[in-house]
């Protein structure tokens, strides 16, 4: 290599590339261009690739933050024990193995696996790697758990509890808790709320969910009833001569409620009610509502919908819920259920 040339990275993808307006005339166009092609796949280190790779992700795939978190965690919980740049399928074999014995579960498992592919497939694209180490292994297998719910008893008692206290505090959390059952709503949309999503008197409020993708939830009478009471006296949980912009605002650093803080009020609640904190979580409020719906009687589709599911087949597992519903109803109340007593 010509000792003058220059070699740098670019600051987006870190790709290297080469100067070669300094090329001594002893090295002709075609060895420079040889070399030149030889130097433009050399890979940068497993820090850099991961880094390019999320550059790739929230650029050409519009990845959230959140699932550019995601990634991040898995690939660099990888790379603190290998060298991604360089690991063959053995490795990475060995390193699911690992994680199954340390009893892991599968579905984490499978999302970790899923990590790597993407990684290694953007790897293999650059020119950076000549194989896909990951391209012959398989996910674990995993079933597919029913959502836990909770019962209608305790949901009420949880909406009785918080609307029991009229502080800022409990008006908040009366709220939150009104739009996450009453809504279906995931904790990072709540979280993501906009103030002016609400400022309508409509029945339902304008989400931005997965994907970037927007949606309709309903907001009920008690939601909106809450909702009400609680803006009233939001200015408490804003910073003077600071504008706001979100609807359930904190003086934390954040601005907002974070999904761990509204995890902790939940589970605080929950203590209240004498519930146990680990039935109760933002995603199990979301679980009850699609629950009720469907054992309600409200179609698969309007539930695919209100949830902002892509795929039916991810609604579909509440039908096994009520369907495990019914089943009890049936042997509790039908009298051909019943047990005979024997003569």
């Amino acid at each position: 290599m010509p000792t003058n040339a220059t070699v740098f990275f670019s600051p987006v993808i870190f790709r290297p590339l080469l100067d070669f307006s300094d090329t001594p005339k002893g090295v002709d166009a075609k060895a420079g261009a040889v070399l030149k092609q030889g130097m433009s796949r050399r890979a940068p280190d497993s820090a850099h690739m991961i880094e390019a790779f999320l550059d790739m992700m929230s650029a050409e795939r519009g990845a959230s933050a959140n699932t550019l978190a995601a990634y991040r965690r898995d690939l660099v919980d990888f790379a603190a024990t290998h060298d991604a740049a360089r690991a063959g399928r053995d490795a990475v074999r060995r390193w699911l193995e690992g994680l199954s014995a340390s009893g892991m579960a599968a579905s984490t498992q499978s999302r970790k696996l899923s990590a790597l592919r993407q990684f290694y497939g953007f790897l293999y694209g650059e020119g950076w790697r000549a194989d896909d180490p990951t391209q012959t292994l398989e996910a674990p297998k995993k079933g597919r758990p029913l959502p836990k719910i909770l019962s209608g008893a305790d949901l009420d008692a949880m909406l009785a509890k918080a609307a029991e206290n009229v502080s800022p505090e409990g008006l908040r959390l009366s709220a939150m808790l009104e739009m996450l059952y009453g809504g279906g709503l995931r904790v990072s949309e709540l979280a993501g709320l906009k103030l002016s999503a609400v400022r309508t008197r409509e029945a339902f409020i304008r989400i931005t969910g997965k994907g970037g993708k927007e949606r309709m939830a309903p907001l009920s009478p008690p939601a909106r009833a809450a909702l009400d009471a609680y803006l009233a006296v939001r200015d408490r949980f804003v910073k003077p001569d600071r504008p706001n912009p979100w609807l359930f605002a904190s003086r934390s650093a954040e601005g907002y409620l974070t999904r761990r803080r509204i995890h902790q009020l939940l589970k605080a609640l929950a203590l209240d009610c004498g519930i146990d904190p680990a039935k109760v979580s933002p995603h199990v409020l979301r679980h009850a509502f699609a629950t009720h719906l469907v054992e309600g009687g409200a179609d698969l589709r309007s539930v695919q919908t209100l949830l902002g599911h892509a795929d039916i087949a991810t609604t579909q597992i509440y039908t096994h819920v009520a369907r495990d519903h019914l089943s009890r109803v049936v042997a509790a109340s039908h009298p051909l259920s019943r047990a005979k007593p024997r003569r």
